[in-house]
């Protein structure tokens, strides 16, 4: 009985004089945290009911100890996320793939017909084709003098040319140049077979 009474008086007397010199107003020091393993109990049983979380019952926090509120995460309201400021990257676009519809490339390229002889001499047609479309024709080799060279600038200026009658008709279906009948037939024998190879 005598052990439990000294027991209970020294505990007392340590608990005033603890309060007295670390928590009397105007000493300015504020004590430091202590981990929850070091926090105070009462002698013969567990921590009272009412103590916040660091062990500490509010009778007993000092004056001028830190305040649960000022570590880190206290003072959260359970289930509400904290307010740190997240980074995020830019995120990385891709363009859409362009769609070009550009028109197919024409070809140009020139094909000339067989040699055609005939009473005034010989010829051969050569033609200029982009695409499939006839651009321009021309006769080569024809007589250049006297009554030839005459008919043979006829034909010319009839059927040869980017303006003459074989780009008009697109064909070798060509009218005959008056007085100038064989050399007219040459020149449309010609011109089928470069066709027909083309």
């Amino acid at each position: 009985m005598r052990r439990a009474l000294l027991a209970i008086t020294g505990l007392a007397a340590g608990t005033t004089a603890l309060v007295v010199l670390k928590g009397a107003p105007g000493t300015g020091q504020a004590a430091p945290d202590r981990p929850v393993a070091q926090a105070p109990v009462a002698p013969g049983g567990p921590a009272a009911p009412d103590a916040t979380p660091g062990g500490v019952t509010p009778a007993a926090r000092p004056s001028g100890s830190v305040k649960p509120s000022a570590r880190p995460g206290a003072g959260r309201t359970p289930g509400t996320r904290s307010t740190a400021t997240v980074r995020t990257t830019p995120r990385a676009t891709t363009a859409a793939p362009r769609t070009t519809t550009s028109a197919p490339k024409v070809t140009t390229r020139t094909v000339t017909g067989p040699v055609v002889s005939y009473r005034y001499g010989s010829l051969q047609v050569r033609i200029t084709l982009s695409g499939s479309r006839i651009v321009d024709a021309t006769g080569l080799g024809m007589p250049l003098d006297g009554q030839s060279g005459l008919r043979s600038d006829d034909v010319q200026a009839r059927y040869s040319g980017s303006s003459g009658e074989v780009v008009a008709k697109q064909s070798a279906n060509l009218s005959t140049v008056s007085g100038a009948t064989y050399t007219s037939t040459a020149y449309k024998q010609s011109l089928q077979a470069a066709l027909d190879k083309a």
